[in-house]
């Protein structure tokens, strides 16, 4: 399968007909994956003039803000699981890899289910940070925690929606044509929970798959739908996708959390598109059980993530790219994460 999904011919035929596009059309991706499969692939080099592709807020750690990252500095003598790419992401008082060398307990977990490990041991917050991909698996650590009575277990919940997002900036009328939908969120969510872009705002959207043709297949499909002034919704990434997508991953998710307004980095507070602890599991809540501030703290001097997730900016215009903000010394969370559409370009697009 990989190998039709690379196929040259084919990656030839449909650059092709995206040559022939009838008006200049701009497509925002808003999945951290798909920015990096554009960019290890070079397909961004093979599309015309006349279409540009954009990255939007689709990588979960580069919308978290920074004082998600300020809380976890907050907290007491407890082991701090977080994720890998987490890691590395600046706050106001340096790095989770600064603390542990400060002598915090922070601990690299690679599922959501290692922390419950590591609180039978020790009392241990989880940095659940992630969209609708990995919620469930976070929800159901958190089920099994409240089932277990482990009450050395707590969640900083950063979890996030995709679809306020996208309300969010279509709400700023960005100049957006459409969007390339992110493959593995509507594996859970299905593609029919995007059915809002037409009906609401009269734009498109093709969920799309991770390869070559994958991604050029959708991105013909979107431009055909574009161009011809018929908004819609359309998979083009069936062999994992259905319309209603996981409706057990669905339910996990509503059992265990409920919707709250959140900040999100670069787009401010958006209105019901985080999650947090339904009222059975609040005890579970380490903002709540710690005491934390989660207020909103200023972006780091000369970052400029906020501009590149709401796609008014390129990666390369940061003033700061390459120059001040690396990978090896990043200043914002784009060019830290494995999703960051700033770390993507430094190593892919870069001149």
């Amino acid at each position: 399968m990989s190998n039709q999904l690379r196929d040259s011919a084919a990656v030839k035929t449909l650059t092709n007909k995206l040559a022939r596009l009838e008006r200049p059309i701009r497509i925002m991706e808003v999945c951290g994956t798909h920015t990096m499969s554009i960019g290890r692939w070079g397909l961004r080099k093979l599309l015309p003039p006349s279409l540009q592709l954009i990255s939007g807020p689709g990588c979960p750690v580069c919308v978290t803000p920074v004082s998600y990252f300020d809380a976890l500095w907050q907290l007491p003598d407890v082991t701090i699981a977080v994720f890998g790419d987490l890691l590395r992401v600046p706050g106001s008082h340096g790095t989770l890899e600064n603390a542990r060398a400060r002598g915090m307990d922070v601990q690299v977990v690679h599922g959501p289910e290692q922390a419950l490990k590591l609180a039978r041991k020790r009392a241990t917050v989880l940095a659940a940070v992630g969209f609708e991909t990995t919620t469930p698996g976070i929800a159901d650590t958190i089920r099994r925690a409240a089932e277990e009575k482990l009450d050395g277990f707590h969640v900083l919940c950063g979890c996030k929606l995709v679809e306020p997002a996208l309300c969010a900036l279509l709400d700023g009328k960005p100049d957006i044509d459409g969007f390339l939908l992110p493959g593995h969120v509507s594996a859970i969510t299905g593609s029919n929970a995007f059915d809002f872009l037409p009906r609401d705002y009269a734009a498109s959207g093709v969920v799309a798959g991770f390869e070559p043709v994958d991604i050029l297949a959708a991105l013909v499909l979107l431009a055909r739908m574009i161009c011809a002034g018929e908004p819609g919704v359309r998979n083009a990434y069936p062999r994992i996708v259905t319309p209603q997508g996981n409706q057990h991953a669905q339910k996990l998710i509503r059992d265990v959390f409920v919707p709250i307004d959140t900040e999100w980095r670069g787009l401010g507070i958006i209105p019901a598109s985080g999650l947090g602890l339904a009222p059975r599991y609040a005890h579970l809540d380490a903002a709540r059980h710690y005491g934390l501030s989660l207020d909103p703290v200023p972006e780091p001097p000369g970052c400029r993530c906020g501009d590149v997730l709401q796609g008014r900016m390129l990666p390369h215009e940061c003033p700061l790219f390459a120059q001040g903000c690396t990978p090896s010394s990043p200043v914002g969370p784009c060019m830290v994460s494995s999703e960051g559409s700033c770390a993507a370009w430094y190593r892919y697009e870069r001149a």
